[in-house]
Parts: C-alpha cells; sequence; structure tokens
C-alpha cells in the first residue's frame, strides 16, 4: 500500500517524539523524504539519532509557536503529519495556557504554512478525549459530548480549525482521533508518563504500580503500528469521501485497567517470573479521566480501508520486548 509515497517529502511535526519518531522511521524505510520538526520539550533525540546520517532525512530543532519556523519547515512538502502536542490532561490542567499555546496557536500556525506552501494534504493527530462526557459506547466520530479538561478543549478546537480551512481554503485534512496509544520508544519516565510503559517499568524495577481508582475504568488500547497504518492510509486514500474529516484510530476493543495489570504480569513473566507476584496498589481517580473508552472503527474500516492488526495482547508481546532490550 505504500508504492504510492515512494519519493514523497513528508514533514512529520513531533518527530522526535514517541509517535512522530515511529513514523519517521517507518517512512524512510518505505523510501521517503521525512523532514522531522522537533523543539524537543517532550521528543527526544535519542528517539531519532539513528536516523540522522540517512540522507533522505531532515531534522529541524524548531517550535511550532513560531511561524517562521512553520514556513521553513514545510517547504516543497507533499504531505504534513502533525504529531506536535503537549499531551496529558493532567498537564493541561496544570498548566492550560502553556497547553493552549502549543496545541491550538501552533496547530494554526502549521496549518496557515501547510495553506500558504501547497501542501496536499494535513494530517493531524486528533485525540479521543474529544468525546469528554458523551456515555455512549463504542463512541462514534459524529456523536461528542462536553469536554472534560482544557487539553481535550485543545483537540477538539483543532478539528474546528480543520473543518474550516478545508472548506476555507480547499487544503485537505484529515483527523485521527487517537486512542491510548503505546509501543516502542514510548517514555515511561516523567510526570506525566502514559501508563503501559510506566506500569513496565514499574514492574521491571519490582514496584507495585499505582492504579488509578478502583481498576474498572476502561481503554481502548491502540498499539502504535495500528496508528502507523492509519496514517499511511490517511496519505495514499483518492476516495474524495474519505478526506476532510475525523476517524477513530483504535483496535476496537475495550480492556480495564485491571485487565491491562493481568496481562503486564502475564507477558513480563516470561521474561522474569516473580514479576507475577508484585502486588498492585489503588489511590483516588484523577481529575479529568473519562471512565470508559471504545471506539467504532467502522467508518476507518469503511472509508480508508483501516485494519489493524495487533490487539491489547498482541501489542504488549511487541512493546515487552523493545522495553525488556531497551530499558
Amino acid at each position: 500500500m505504500d508504492i504510492q509515497l515512494i519519493d514523497k517529502r513528508i514533514l512529520i511535526t513531533g518527530g522526535a517524539g514517541f509517535i512522530g519518531s515511529n513514523l519517521s522511521e517507518y517512512l524512510l524505510d518505505k523510501g521517503c523524504y521525512v523532514v522531522c520538526l522537533d523543539n524537543l520539550a517532550t521528543g527526544s533525540r535519542d528517539n531519532i539519532s539513528h536516523l540522522c546520517t540517512n540522507p533522505n532525512f531532515t531534522f529541524i530543532e524548531g517550535d511550532i509557536r513560531d511561524i517562521s519556523v512553520c514556513h521553513a519547515a514545510v517547504k516543497d512538502v507533499d504531505f504534513v503529519l502533525h504529531q506536535a502536542a503537549l499531551g496529558s490532561v493532567p498537564r493541561s490542567i496544570k498548566d492550560p495556557i502553556t497547553s493552549n499555546e502549543v496545541n491550538v496557536s501552533g496547530f494554526l500556525n502549521m496549518l496557515i504554512a501547510s495553506r500558504d506552501a501547497g501542501v496536499k494534504r494535513f494530517i493531524y493527530a486528533a485525540s479521543s478525549s474529544t468525546y469528554g462526557d458523551s456515555e455512549s459506547l463504542p463512541k462514534v466520530e459524529e456523536t461528542i459530548g462536553r469536554p472534560l479538561s482544557p487539553y481535550a478543549i485543545t483537540k477538539y478546537v483543532n478539528e474546528l480549525y480543520a473543518d474550516v480551512f478545508s472548506k476555507t481554503y480547499g487544503i485537505e485534512t484529515i483527523g485521527l482521533r487517537y486512542f491510548n496509544v503505546f509501543g516502542r520508544k514510548q517514555d515511561p519516565n516523567g510526570a506525566y508518563a502514559a501508563v503501559i510503559p510506566k506500569f513496565v517499568s514499574q514492574f521491571m524495577r519490582g514496584e507495585s504500580p499505582v492504579i488509578n481508582g478502583n481498576g474498572e475504568f476502561s481503554r481502548d488500547f491502540t498499539y502504535i503500528d495500528n496508528v502507523i497504518q492509519a496514517n499511511v492510509l490517511s496519505m495514499i486514500t483518492e476516495n474524495e469521501e474519505a478526506i476532510n474529516t475525523v476517524y477513530n484510530v483504535a483496535f476496537g476493543e475495550r480492556n480495564t485497567l485491571n485487565d491491562l495489570i493481568d496481562c503486564l504480569k502475564e507477558t513480563l513473566a516470561t521474561y522474569d517470573p516473580k514479576i507475577k507476584d508484585i502486588k498492585i496498589k489503588y489511590g483516588p481517580n484523577r481529575a479529568g479521566d473519562i471512565p470508559h473508552s471504545l471506539a467504532s472503527i467502522d467508518k476507518a474500516k469503511n472509508l480508508l480501508n483501516y485494519n489493524p492488526q495487533y490487539s491489547l495482547k498482541q501489542g504488549l508481546k511487541e512493546a515487552v520486548k523493545w522495553y525488556w532490550n531497551n530499558l
């Protein structure tokens, strides 16, 4: 499915981050020219150091809040994969101003630069947090609730801006609402580390992970290779009905945090049997958290031919192998 991308020039914002670096690596392997833009606030040089000797790879250290940097980065680019953002609900609650500056003003800068450069298509990381307080399951793209955090507001505003730009200026846009993405290169450290790498790291050190709440909150955990597939399909689709809209990107399966812990223990125990005996701790619920999340992926299947290959269990097997060899 990737032959259409050979020799295409693709800008990946946030290209040194978890998702962005995986996209960079994959697309270089497929014969693309990749421009990586990152200010290294949450991304890491370590994620892309092995790519920097590739003549088809260009790294620009810069900030999407600087419109001149955005204009320079999109020069001669065919596609933009906009992954740059300040993630984390708790971080946005602690510092809503910076989250808004990066996630809204930075997003708008990238849209303007892409429009001015005549970029073919602008594909951006949206978020399942957009569903807010909607209790309906599974989550269907056209039915959302009210946002529950500043982060969720910023990601919804992205969708509104993308829609207006496609209608007003004719730039093609596709938003991908990611559901709890995990996998290789996801940082287990820091105050806002995602739950899976954080738990893996703690188990490997023989520590007891702390679950927020009683462990019965559920998520549609999505392995990184499913996300890569959705981004590639969004670039190559020629179906007009598939453009200028948003899609859920998930596996389409719901697992509780307790399910996740059980699966993690089972997977890690193949490397160290003692991990099975580590006890779990439970703490208070976290502000801004959605209790349950499950995606309908019918729209992406029907319009993009999206067909995710990795369930939670299959993805954890791959992710744990990577962490075991790299932590």
